[in-house]
């Protein structure tokens, strides 16, 4: 059988977006000073792939997600969805895609209000949004339920009679109440037992072929992101220093920070020739995104930094084979 052609246009483009907020006060010592979460941020998103975001904590992945589904504003940059222009859109423009355009969070708890029946959460997207009648409602949620693994006598319990797993289930159940095209994962399995994340992964894996998905999957652990991912973006400071196949950017990482968070898991990492890569060694702390330093954000903690690199911001370059990273001086190809 011969693969399907490739879509003619990406879902998502994400072109140069940032995302900067104001912090202090104009009284306290130091006076207002900007935080910049998300710097200049570009990559595409085609119909029916994962594509995976790592990085550490407080490097701007979240952040990122909420500007993506329009949660936060962007500070500058452009947002197109499906096509249309989503930057600057207000609330009118943006109700009808709503519905497109979908996340599901971290914490399944905190997402969902604990007073309200799991039944009734589900259904509320179809409330807002639709002008099915109340039967018709409680057909798309029972439904819906069946599709995540949850029983139809289970929607009338509340949030905190669930599991973990279980509360994430009735939030991908929700996130999926309207039929999106796109579903932004921000960490969804980091709050569960590793047992349960594989299952969840799996119903999303599951999800993704039945319905045609397309995700943005956001983690901090590589092993999941590995798993799941068909591209991969490595963000460092706000910034993306990484983005390829997954195969490719886990098999032979051409960016210091990438070859330094794939050296931290904790198994051997072996390259494509079957030799193991070398490890890289991280000096210090990552800066703060209310002082970056100036040229490569990275270079304070880099070992191969050079004068050109404290200089000198990289742009994102062709490394071949799908792959951009923004270096002065790539890692060589294993082998």
């Amino acid at each position: 059988m011969s693969p399907p052609p490739k879509p003619a246009a990406p879902l998502l483009v994400v072109k140069n977006l940032s995302k900067h907020y104001t912090v202090g006060s104009t009284f306290a010592r130091g006076g207002r000073r900007s935080v910049q979460a998300v710097d200049g941020v570009s990559f595409e998103l085609w119909p029916g792939e994962t594509l995976g975001l790592v990085g550490e904590s407080g490097c701007g992945k979240s952040t990122l997600a909420r500007c993506v589904v329009r949660l936060h504003a962007v500070s500058a940059g452009q947002l197109l969805f499906d096509g249309q222009d989503i930057t600057q859109a207000g609330s009118a423009a943006l109700r009808p895609l709503r519905p497109q355009l979908q996340m599901v969070f971290q914490d399944p708890y905190a997402s969902l209000n604990p007073r309200r029946r799991v039944g009734d959460l589900i259904a509320e997207p179809l409330r807002v949004h639709t002008r099915l009648n109340a039967a018709e409602r409680q057909s798309r949620v029972t439904e819906l339920a069946g599709l995540v693994g949850l029983r139809p006598d289970q929607l009338q319990r509340f949030p905190h009679e669930f599991s973990g797993g279980q509360r994430q289930r009735i939030g991908i159940a929700r996130a999926l109440a309207l039929n999106p095209k796109l579903i932004v994962a921000d960490e969804p399995v980091s709050a569960l037992d590793v047992s349960v994340q594989a299952q969840v992964i799996n119903l999303l894996a599951d999800l993704q072929e039945r319905l045609g998905l397309t995700y943005l999957f956001i983690a901090h652990d590589l092993s999941v992101v590995r798993q799941v991912s068909t591209r991969t973006a490595v963000m460092y400071l706000g910034r993306i220093v990484e983005l390829g196949p997954t195969d490719a950017v886990y098999g032979q990482p051409a960016h210091p920070y990438t070859a330094a968070l794939i050296a931290a898991v904790p198994r051997p990492v072996v390259s494509a020739a079957g030799a193991p890569r070398p490890a890289v060694a991280l000096q210090g702390d990552p800066p703060s995104p209310l002082d970056p330093p100036p040229g490569c954000r990275f270079h304070p903690r880099c070992p191969a930094a050079t004068a050109r690199c404290r200089s000198e911001s990289p742009a994102l370059q062709d490394f071949g084979g799908g792959r951009l990273v923004a270096c002065h001086h790539p890692l060589p190809a294993a082998g």
